[in-house]
């Protein structure tokens, strides 16, 4: 996937009025880091930025200036009310260079009888080259049957990627299995028990005088 070009400019405000003042003029204050370098703080579009996020595991190029930047996304702040943007941190990466990201996992196709595919783990770890960063693992369930996992070293990875170093090749990502029935509780049992043949009768009303 080729690059996604954000085009903002070098932010010299800083601070939460001055980050206030951005979102309200549909900017988002962003920070790109470098390694042990200092950092670099541009403003960016928000509509654009906000719909270049919607990509997973994206690489951009941030142009600011005269200057641009390669980089992926490191976190993202986002309102906890209003769920908009307030604040990106990017970190920059050069051509060649290989990074660990998390990758969610589907699954596709269809298992035998009544099983069903359950994802155990719902992102992967792995490296991949930062101009080939998968956006998605989609794992194949067609035809495995109840009991059968589909383990992190089973998984076919996108070209050029792999599984990142503390992954555990053995670790499950996919079960397969017949989900358990809910079976319904017996009814209580609220018949009268039939009188005792052998107990004694009650006592008749006595006449009246």
């Amino acid at each position: 996937m080729a690059a996604i070009v954000l085009e903002g400019k070098e932010r010299t405000e800083f601070g939460k009025g001055a980050a206030r003042r951005m979102r309200v003029a549909g900017l988002i204050p962003a920070t790109i880091y470098a390694g042990g370098n200092q950092p670099v703080y541009v403003e960016l579009p928000m509509r654009d930025t906000t719909n270049a996020l919607r990509h997973t595991n994206a690489l951009y190029q941030i142009k600011f200036g005269d200057q641009a930047k390669h980089a992926v996304v490191k976190d993202v702040q986002r309102n906890p009310v209003k769920r908009i943007i307030e604040h990106i941190d990017f970190y920059e990466v050069v051509a060649g260079e290989k990074i660990t990201v998390e990758v969610p996992v589907f699954v596709e196709g269809t298992p035998k009888g009544a099983a069903v595919a359950f994802v155990d783990i719902q992102e992967l770890a792995v490296r991949a080259d930062v101009t080939n960063l998968p956006e998605r693992i989609v794992v194949s369930v067609d035809g495995l049957q109840d009991g059968d996992k589909v383990f992190a070293k089973d998984v076919k990875l996108p070209e050029g990627a792999e599984l990142a170093e503390h992954v555990n090749p053995e670790e499950s990502v996919v079960t397969v299995e017949v989900p358990e029935e809910d079976v319904p509780e017996p009814a209580a049992d609220t018949t009268a028990a039939p009188a005792d043949a052998d107990a004694p009768a009650a006592d008749a009303p006595a006449a009246k005088a």
